[in-house]
């Protein structure tokens, strides 16, 4: 421990600094009674504070009676200073559990800074309360160690961010919180404008057009640790407030976003003490989409997905044949080790197939013992059956899931269906794995809204070859896109940008914009695209969801200091809360 933690504070020692090269020193301790005993007439109270605990030692014999019969009547959390001695603890005595198990704190004073009523739970780790009532009462949360070490982890990640940044000559530029609202993929968190009766901001869910402006600036190399607003359904690694890594370079290539991104990456692994190979290696799109079902795969284990539409397409299994023949296709996963679960235990599969657009599954059971069960083997013949089990790499044990459907719902339930049978069966995902994956798609039809939408954002760069295609061939259009894929999460995303006027209408046009809403939501982009823009990118990288795999928990709520539950609400604060009917009226709304 440093020493600056002891300067402009009561305490002349921190409670986790003290080892047994302390011996005879005396300090100054503040804190939080954790556990307090009376052991034949002395007291020992288990101090804590942010870097860990200390014992300490009241003795009749070494403080005042009053200060005795403080200690003797100190109740959890109470918050206390002590004075006194470091002395080093009887062989017998040793704690091996605590790093500061082989001294103690002889007492010479107490004193209680502020009392605590009985706390709603254990302030320590492995605690089993559940989340809404440690959100609660954060603020106790807040001290329990694991989740202190949660925050210095993000604390180190946060600043070996900045350091190769500002080592590399970026700026960190602040940009709005209160903006205008723009197509971005999400609902916008709107807030009504006072002076403005009747028109709103929103909040921003990236800062993508103001760093795009400040590159029309010359500014150059931005960035900064940004909040940003999205309000959509929630779950364990999204928040309606997040925060992000936002980046932006200009006169720069792909492959210059990459490598710095790489620089940056290999500086927070080692602040967090992981080690980890660069260069990341690289997978297309497509690539993923077809070993994997989706865009952000884990990598650390197998269990990938097979085609078997050709060996299908003529079967006497319809479900199978009729997909094939109407340009679907047909594919599996081999779920090693599951061959012999019950039926009944198979079929529950089919909820997390249809949570992804199944209209069914369909499966083979490959025992220990040599059989084949399957509702579904009668429909084969002996040389479809032979091509089957080959191209799944059949063995006793295994437990093969099919889904039959377009390439997208298909994709998503054997990627759902991958990772849940990863789950239940343990398959080991140790250390963590990153890499990233490349040529996106430029678009992507919207079936619920019947239109083309793009795959990242709209002010992604077309590839070259494609440029001709928008209009005609949207699909087929490739992009200068690339996202950071870490341990199955996206960790981050980001592109060349669009740095032509005319080039930013075709887009915004073929993503059913009229000319008019062009003007009316991106006029100020375009009019900055028109003077001079230069060719420019980025990327922005989730700190969240970094911190938090880091960290190896599986909610970010767990790394961030003041998180909200799953309906975006704050149990400690009771926010979002109702408001006054004068407060409305000032901002001409009224509810309904």
């Amino acid at each position: 421990m440093t020493d600056f933690m002891n300067e402009y504070c009561m305490h002349t020692a921190t409670c986790g600094e003290l080892r047994k090269a302390d011996v005879g020193r005396e300090v100054v301790l503040t804190g939080w009674a954790w556990h307090n005993r009376d052991h034949g007439g002395l007291i020992f109270v288990d101090l804590r504070d942010r870097t860990g605990y200390a014992q300490v030692v009241v003795d009749p014999d070494c403080v005042s009676a009053e200060d005795f019969d403080t200690a003797e009547h100190l109740g959890r959390e109470y918050v206390l200073k002590v004075a006194g001695t470091v002395r080093e603890r009887g062989a017998e005595a040793v704690n091996p559990n605590m790093a500061t198990g082989e001294i103690e704190v002889l007492a010479t004073s107490v004193e209680v800074l502020n009392t605590s009523v009985t706390p709603p739970f254990a302030i320590e780790d492995g605690i089993e309360t559940d989340e809404t009532t440690r959100m609660k009462w954060r603020y106790l949360d807040l001290r329990r160690p694991e989740m202190y070490r949660s925050l210095h982890l993000r604390h180190k990640v946060a600043q070996a961010m900045r350091k190769v940044l500002n080592e590399h000559g970026f700026l960190e530029v602040e940009t709005p919180i209160l903006a205008n609202s723009t197509p971005e993929g999400a609902r916008d968190y709107i807030v009504p404008s006072r002076p403005n009766p009747g028109k709103f901001y929103a909040l921003p869910q990236s800062p993508q057009q103001f760093k795009q402006t400040l590159m029309m600036g010359g500014i150059e190399r931005y960035y900064q640790i940004a909040k940003c607003f999205r309000d959509e359904d929630l779950r364990a690694d999204r928040q309606p407030e997040f925060t992000q890594l936002d980046v932006e370079m200009s006169f720069v290539e792909q492959e210059d976003i990459l490598s710095l991104t790489e620089d940056v990456m290999a500086e927070v692994l080692a602040a967090a003490g992981v080690e980890h190979e660069f260069p990341l290696p690289r997978m297309s799109y497509a690539e993923a989409m077809e070993r994997f079902g989706c865009d952000r795969p884990d990598t650390r284990f197998g269990m990938e997905l097979v085609d078997l539409t050709d060996i299908v397409k003529d079967t006497g299994f319809k479900v199978f044949s009729s997909v094939a023949a109407s340009g679907g296709v047909v594919k599996a996963i081999n779920a090693k080790g599951a061959g012999d679960w019950s039926r009944g235990e198979v079929e529950k599969l089919a909820d997390v197939a249809a949570e992804n657009g199944a209209k069914g599954m369909a499966w083979v059971a490959f025992t220990t013992d040599g059989q084949e069960k399957s509702p579904i083997k009668k429909f084969f013949t002996d040389e479809e059956w032979t091509a089957l089990k080959q191209a799944m790499d059949v063995e006793p044990g295994d437990l093969v899931l099919f889904a039959a459907d377009t390439y997208a719902v298909a994709s998503a339930v054997l990627s759902a269906l991958r990772l849940r049978m990863a789950e239940l069966l343990n398959v080991p995902r140790e250390g963590h794995s990153l890499l990233w994956i490349v040529d996106f798609p430029m678009f992507k039809y919207d079936e619920e809204e019947k239109k083309y939408a793009a795959e990242h954002h709209p002010f992604t760069q077309v590839r070259k070859e494609d440029l001709d295609k928008i209009e005609d061939d949207p699909l087929a259009c490739g992009s200068y896109s690339h996202d950071l894929v870490m341990d199955g999460y996206e960790a981050g995303g980001g592109s060349l940008r669009i740095h032509s006027a005319e080039l930013q209408r075709r887009v915004l046009r073929r993503l059913g914009l009229s000319d008019e809403e062009i003007d009316d939501k991106f006029g100020h982009l375009i009019r900055a695209l028109e003077l001079g823009a230069p060719p420019h990118g980025g990327i922005a990288l989730g700190l969240d969801r970094i911190v938090m795999l880091l960290a190896g928990k599986s909610s970010i709520r767990d790394v961030i200091a003041f998180p909200k539950t799953s309906s975006a609400s704050d149990p400690m604060t009771g926010a979002p809360s109702a408001v006054t009917a004068r407060q409305l009226k000032e901002v001409s709304l009224r509810t309904l």
